[in-house]
């Protein structure tokens, strides 16, 4: 659960964290979190990061998706989003998230889609959209993360 073999990066992400010795798919996971959750990410780049997650065992007493799941896969798709903004001198530290719920999900895999409504020097916004698989609208979500210096080593 939660293996990130078949990523898909640009090319140039790949290059600039493999020059550092940084591995791009352990660098850009799901975490620790995330894992447990069964969350995959499919494709990540500064414009665009997408990913799944089972509805099941990630539900509320109801049987439904727990809106606190549709949360972590918001925050881990918007924080890779802003992680490869900032690009390998810069971390990402979330600030703020806002979730709207939109309608129950029972079974299947939720997919949501990460994209920037702000790339600065110093912050990066994502807007993230969970859907289930028929498509319909689950969550509306919205991250901003904080850039900050990566420690330097030493």
């Amino acid at each position: 659960m939660g293996e990130q073999q078949h990523v898909k990066f640009p090319q140039e992400v790949i290059d600039e964290y493999t020059a550092l010795g940084i591995d791009v798919v352990a660098m850009f996971s799901a975490g620790h979190l995330g894992n447990r959750m069964g969350v995959q990410i499919v494709e990540a780049s500064a414009d665009r990061v997408v990913g799944t997650m089972p509805v099941e065992g990630n539900t509320q007493p109801y049987g439904l998706l727990h809106g606190g799941a549709s949360a972590v896969l918001a925050e881990t798709l918007g924080s890779v989003g802003a992680m490869l903004h900032g690009g390998s001198t810069k971390i990402a530290v979330g600030v703020d998230l806002n979730c709207t719920h939109h309608r129950g999900a029972r079974s299947g895999l939720v997919t949501g889609v990460a994209t920037p409504v702000h790339r600065g020097r110093s912050t990066a916004t994502y807007e993230v959209v969970i859907t289930d698989e028929a498509d319909k609208r689950v969550c509306t979500a919205r991250l901003t993360c904080l850039l900050r210096d990566a420690p330097t080593a030493g």
